[in-house]
């Protein structure tokens, strides 16, 4: 199965509610916190709706 590393690049102060809780669901606290999450829908949804706060990387 597929993994992924996301790591945090930018705040979440001064976001919407819902994007820096996006960020604490997936595990992400401060900038540059990484996090290796598995190739499940509800992941990747959550990191691809905040892409101005994290990047997103495919481990092997």
């Amino acid at each position: 199965m597929t993994t992924f590393k996301v790591t945090q690049v930018k705040s979440g102060v001064g976001r919407k509610q819902n994007q820096r809780e996006t960020l604490r669901s997936l595990g992400l606290k401060r900038i540059g916190d990484s996090v290796v999450i598995e190739d499940r829908p509800e992941l990747v949804g959550m990191a691809k709706a905040i892409p101005h706060l994290v990047t997103v990387e495919e481990v092997n």
